[in-house]
């Protein structure tokens, strides 16, 4: 059985040609990568400048809520305010949370789409290589 050629040069065999093109790809690869590191980090910190003010949000709608809660008068009102106001704490932290997960997911997926397309570009580079190098 015989092996299809070794595209990739080897200790000596680094052409002007062949070097030309094999540190164009790698440089290629290089930008991809930081292409998607740039991406992600621009995602993480969007996410926390989110989570930042969905804190502040709070600690305002919380003042709030306690302000509220004191102008109540019976224990039925108030147990009837605390659990109206536990639900739309609740409903809101659910959709904070479905938000940030929404940021997160938006940012890997176009990280992993950057770096996908350059893996694919890569191997049309190596079936060419190859096909170059058969005799």
């Amino acid at each position: 059985m015989a092996f299809p050629p070794n595209p990739f040069p080897g200790p000596g065999q680094l052409t002007p040609a062949n070097f030309e093109t094999y540190f164009a790809a790698q440089r290629r690869n290089i930008e991809a990568l930081t292409a998607a590191n740039r991406v992600a980090i621009e995602g993480a910190q969007a996410v926390s400048r989110r989570h930042m003010e969905i804190v502040q949000q709070s600690m305002a709608e919380m003042t709030e809520a306690l302000r509220s809660m004191t102008a109540v008068e019976g224990i039925q009102a108030k147990m009837a305010k605390q659990a109206e106001l536990a639900k739309a704490v609740h409903e809101r932290t659910v959709g904070n949370m479905k938000e940030m997960r929404d940021m997160i997911q938006h940012a890997n997926a176009e990280a992993t789409k950057l770096l996908n397309d350059r893996f694919s570009e890569a191997m049309e580079e190596l079936k060419a290589m190859t096909q170059q190098a058969a005799p």
